[in-house]
């Protein structure tokens, strides 16, 4: 049931990749790892059920469930959608941050009771409004000074994810002893494997976890290059959508 760490994932690939006219794709791939979309669905919507799968693998394994609290340190698009299916999920308390004026406002309006600007004393933040540091946090932001403020935003016995790694070879920022005396949980997640991408396709089907308002611009394969730039510049972006068909 470990799909994400597979020989068979790591053996088989696309090729070329994404942003051509052709892909050949081994057949396994076609077998176990194809998904028809529902007739309701469009295909932007459809381009959320990997990243929204990757979100329900995370949660699950944080074991997310009504009531808990959540701090998302964060809020580009996996953040949002962080937020997202918490709330579809029940949580209580759901605090968000960025750096990003317009993904602070994207975050309240993805469900969050709280957004915080990251430059914040954000454990303190959380404690005001909240009484008590958050059950699980995310940390969707591979920076030192996120981590450090995620790894000190949470309640003893909770848990910690790390959704968004550092470039390989880097170190982390890891208070080992307070995690140990508090018994914290800390776990990665990567990837969405089958059955977290056909429960993504079925809460954007349903309407439990919305997405299309998170396309901010859409953009012919000929300006694919500006799309990169606008995803990873941040600014008032969060979902690019290519549309090879213009």
């Amino acid at each position: 049931g470990n799909f994400s760490v597979c020989d068979t994932l790591r053996t088989t690939t696309f090729y070329p990749g994404g942003f051509a006219e052709f892909v050949r794709v081994p057949p396994i791939n076609v077998d176990r790892g194809v998904f028809k979309l529902p007739d309701s669905m469009s295909f932007e919507e459809g381009s959320f059920s990997e990243p929204l799968g990757c979100v329900v693998r995370a949660l699950n394994a944080a074991g997310m469930e009504a009531g808990k609290s959540m701090l998302v340190i964060g809020s580009g698009m996996s953040g949002l959608l962080h937020i997202r299916l918490a709330k579809a999920l029940g949580a209580g308390f759901i605090a968000a941050t960025d750096i990003n004026p317009f993904r602070l406002k994207s975050a309240l309006a993805s469900g969050a009771a709280m957004a915080i600007e990251a430059g914040e004393d954000v454990p303190a933040a959380v404690l005001k409004k909240f009484g008590r540091l958050a059950d699980i946090v995310v940390i969707c932001a591979p920076f030192d000074s996120a981590i450090e403020q995620g790894l000190k935003s949470v309640e003893r016995a909770g848990t910690v994810i790390f959704f968004a790694p550092k470039e390989p070879g880097q170190t982390y920022p890891m208070p080992l002893f307070d995690l140990w005396r508090d018994n914290i949980t800390v776990i990665n997640s990567y990837a969405s494997p089958p059955g977290d991408t056909l429960m993504a396709l079925d809460l954007i089907e349903s309407g439990r976890v919305r997405v299309t308002d998170l396309v901010t611009h859409r953009l012919p394969l000929s300006r694919a290059q500006e799309g990169f730039a606008l995803a990873s510049g941040g600014g008032e972006s969060i979902k690019v959508i290519i549309e090879p068909q213009r």
